[in-house]
């Protein structure tokens, strides 16, 4: 998210966080379109603030969590344990995203328990970031980890009656993105209110 009005009516939903990308390759990079003049009325937002990030240091996350008022830190790349405990150490909550295509992809978990707050199972791709293709669902059931997770990967308005049969007992919340897009960085907000509604019966 970075557009002001977008978020603005995105905060009236039954939502509990939004994404930052603070990847400048991706075409929703937070200072893609305003570097200079930043709009910082958004960080007023009740939703809780997660940035999401690729390979960059320490200080670059560090520093992006400060000015921006970061909740939780979204490590998307080769980022190790021993980075992730670090970052907890100094007192951010973490999310280390996995790319999923088979079970063999579930099994990189387990050296990080411990090392992040949350895990999300994203579609496995050539780049980082969503490919907005939906992996086989049915592999989380070999995950048997103690730290939640957030389900992400190719989740569109089509999605709801399989989310309502997923379980999973560390299943945390789902991840919608381009699949409630009008462009890069903006929600189709009517879209995603039904959808929740869906979801929710």
């Amino acid at each position: 998210m970075r557009d002001p009005e977008n978020i603005r009516a995105l905060s009236k939903l039954d939502i509990q966080w939004m994404g930052m990308i603070f990847y400048p390759p991706s075409p929703r990079y937070l200072l893609k379109e305003k570097p200079d003049n930043f709009p910082f009325s958004i960080l007023h937002s009740p939703l809780k603030k997660v940035g999401v990030f690729v390979n960059a240091t320490q200080e670059e996350m560090m520093e992006a969590a400060s000015r921006f008022r970061l909740d939780y830190l979204q490590l998307h790349g080769n980022e190790s344990p021993d980075s992730c405990y670090a970052l907890q150490k100094r007192g951010y909550s973490i999310i280390k995203v996995f790319s999923v295509a088979s079970a063999a992809d579930i099994e990189k978990t387990k050296e990080y328990e411990g090392r992040a707050d949350y895990f999300l199972f994203d579609t496995k791709c050539s780049e980082y970031g969503g490919s907005g293709k939906q992996f086989d669902w049915s592999v989380l059931n070999t995950y048997q980890g103690n730290t939640p997770f957030l389900l992400s990967g190719g989740i569109h308005p089509g999605s709801a009656e399989a989310i309502r049969n997923f379980q999973h007992p560390k299943l945390a919340g789902i991840d919608l993105n381009s699949g409630f897009e009008i462009a890069p960085a903006m929600k189709d907000i009517s879209l995603l209110s039904s959808f929740i509604q869906e979801i929710k019966k």
